[in-house]
C-alpha cells in the first residue's frame, strides 16, 4: 500500500522522528500526494475539471499546489511545504525531498514541456526555484533558495542565483535546510577568510609603528 510505504519512507528520513499517527494525521506533505494521485488520476482519464478541483481542494487543505498534470515517483517527502508548486509538466522520480516554498516552475508561456524533470533521490532545500524544462539528475541537491535555471549533474549540489555548482558559487547564501554536515557554508568561509585578512593588516599596522 502506497501510503504505508510513504509513511514508512517519511519517518526514516524525518530526524524528527514523528509516530506513524503524526506522519498520517499531521503531514501535509503526505495529505498533498494523496490528493494529487486522485487529481492527476482524474486528469489522465480526461475528467480534467475535476481533476483541478480534486487539486484545489489539496491545495486549500495543505497550502501545496500541485498540478494534476504532474508526474510524481514513489516516497516523494515534501517537509513542511507550505508554498510549495510543481507545475504542470513537472516530473519526479523516487525518493525525492522538498522543503517549503520550493518552485517547479516554468518561464514560456507556450504549450509543450516547461517545467523540470526531477530524478530518484534529489533533495530541494527551502525557497529554491527550479525553473524550466531542465533536469536534477539522480542524487543532486539545490541549496536553499537557490533559482536553478540549467541542468544538474547527478550528485552535484548547487546553491545561488543563478546556482553554481558547491565551490564555485559566490559565498551569498548557505546550502540550508536538509543538507546535514557534509555541505560547506559559503558565508563563514568567507567571514573567516575576511578576519584572517584583518588579522594580518593589523599585524603589518604593529610592525610599521615598531620601526
Amino acid at each position: 500500500m502506497e501510503l504505508a510505504e510513504l509513511v514508512r519512507s517519511i519517518r526514516l528520513r524525518d530526524p524528527a522522528r514523528p509516530t506513524w499517527g503524526e506522519v498520517v494525521f499531521a503531514y501535509p506533505g503526505v495529505h498533498a500526494v494523496l490528493w494529487h494521485r486522485l487529481a492527476h488520476g482524474l486528469w489522465r482519464r480526461g475528467w480534467r475539471t475535476f481533476g483541478r478541483i480534486a487539486s484545489h481542494l489539496g491545495r486549500m487543505l495543505t497550502g501545496i499546489e500541485i498540478h494534476p498534470g504532474a508526474r510524481i515517483g514513489r516516497r516523494l517527502f515534501i517537509d513542511h511545504g507550505m508554498g510549495v508548486v510543481i507545475g504542470e509538466t513537472a516530473v519526479i522520480g523516487d525518493d525525492v525531498t522538498i522543503y517549503h516554498g520550493v518552485t517547479l516552475g516554468g518561464l514560456s508561456s507556450k504549450p509543450g514541456k516547461r517545467h523540470p524533470d526531477v530524478d530518484d533521490g534529489v533533495v530541494i532545500g527551502a525557497g529554491a526555484q527550479v525553473l524550466g524544462p531542465i533536469r536534477l539528475a539522480t542524487g543532486a541537491k539545490v541549496g536553499a533558495n537557490s533559482v536553478v535555471l540549467q541542468d544538474v549533474a547527478p550528485g552535484v549540489t548547487v546553491i545561488g542565483a543563478p546556482a553554481q555548482p558547491l565551490g564555485t558559487a559566490p559565498g551569498q547564501q548557505h546550502c540550508g535546510y536538509g543538507f546535514g554536515d557534509a555541505c560547506v557554508d559559503p558565508i563563514s568561509e568567507r567571514l573567516s577568510a575576511l578576519e584572517a585578512d584583518l588579522a594580518s593588516l593589523r599585524e603589518q599596522v604593529k610592525g610599521r609603528e615598531r620601526v
